[in-house]
């Protein structure tokens, strides 16, 4: 299983290490900043799954940096660090879109319990699922790999391995295409005006699977909405049945 990676921009060296000393006895990764400059280009450009922003930082302050992150990577969830006087910034970070914020001096406690409720409902970047039964075989995810039930094989790119898996881990809802966009290829879908890259690699994984475009019953269209990845309902269970595939 992966670990969630979470990016601690905080210039304090004392303050920085602790935190991240926490969050890795917890069993998370991290990455670091130590100022506002290096921290926004690892916020834009890492794969993290959370940021831990201060907002008293040099040469670039946490509530420029928190309004670039929201331009570029809307999904991207973000907790504020505060000083207990700074209540007038904590409010305009909230109003900017930071999902939660703690209040120096805080507790271990405290700060790994809001990271963890904030990553709980937040669809992040689905890093722990590594097999996918569908109808007729198995995705093989650490290995890039489609097994069929007659034992035939296929090969994934890392891109439609990615797709696959946060789809797989949303099977609830329909994802739409922003959404890929944003988690997935890490573009902002604001910054463009079209694309119909999504739509070729459901097409292509369409393919791979052996899922009828005509009638799919693995990667489902949502009109208006998306896609849903149907496989787990329609793949076979412990007992053996199948359970219906639900319209598109």
């Amino acid at each position: 299983m992966s670990k969630r990676i979470i990016l601690v921009i905080e210039d304090d060296a004392a303050i920085r290490r602790g935190i991240t000393d926490a969050l890795g006895f917890d069993g998370y990764q991290t990455l670091e900043a130590a100022d506002g400059r290096s921290g926004l280009t690892a916020a834009l450009q890492s794969s993290c799954d959370l940021i831990l922003l201060d907002l008293v930082l040099p040469k670039i302050g946490g509530l420029a940096i928190l309004e670039e992150v929201r331009k570029s990577r809307p999904a991207m969830p973000v907790i504020i660090l505060t000083a207990r006087g700074e209540e007038s910034d904590r409010v305009t970070g909230l109003k900017l879109g930071a999902d939660d914020y703690v209040v120096k001096p805080f507790s271990v406690k405290e700060l790994l319990a809001r990271v963890q409720a904030v990553l709980r409902r937040t669809p992040g970047r689905p890093s722990d699922l590594s097999s996918i039964p569908f109808p007729g075989g198995t995705l093989d995810l650490d290995r890039c790999e489609v097994r069929f039930d007659d034992g035939q094989r296929g090969e994934l790119s890392e891109r439609e391995m990615e797709l696959l898996r946060y789809l797989a881990v949303n099977h609830e809802r329909a994802v739409s295409r922003d959404e890929i966009l944003e988690r997935i290829w890490r573009i902002n879908p604001r910054s463009i005006v079209e694309t119909r890259t999504i739509d070729m690699h459901i097409v292509r994984l369409r393919e791979k699977l052996r899922d009828d475009p005509a009638n799919p019953r693995i990667i489902l269209t949502v009109r208006g909405k998306g896609y849903r990845f149907a496989g787990l309902e329609e793949a076979p269970s412990n007992g053996g049945g199948t359970s219906g595939s639900p319209s598109a």
